[in-house]
């Protein structure tokens, strides 16, 4: 479970330093996984948006993949996914 207070602690941290390496010891319990908003189906919303970033919920949960989930309750990880300049 990523509760919506916890998505805007790391929101806040982000706009420190949006690297997975940073954010990780910060937030052990979550995965993070870094990419660009482009690569991110447009069908899916971000939780949370910074100037720079979107960031998305994931969740493990099929045993595969991560998948883009809206469920606070079974999201395991956040996608960081940077916007472009263009």
């Amino acid at each position: 479970m990523i509760t919506p207070e916890r998505i805007a602690q790391v929101g806040a941290a982000v706009e420190q330093n949006p690297a997975a390496s940073y954010l990780r010891p910060l937030f052990p319990e979550i995965h993070f996984t870094e990419c660009s908003a482009d690569d991110v189906n447009a069908r899916f919303s971000p939780v949370l948006e910074t100037d720079a970033y979107e960031l998305y919920l994931i969740s493990g949960a099929s045993g595969h993949c991560l998948e883009v989930t809206a469920d606070h309750n079974g999201a395991t990880g956040i996608i960081i996914a940077a916007k472009s300049d263009d």
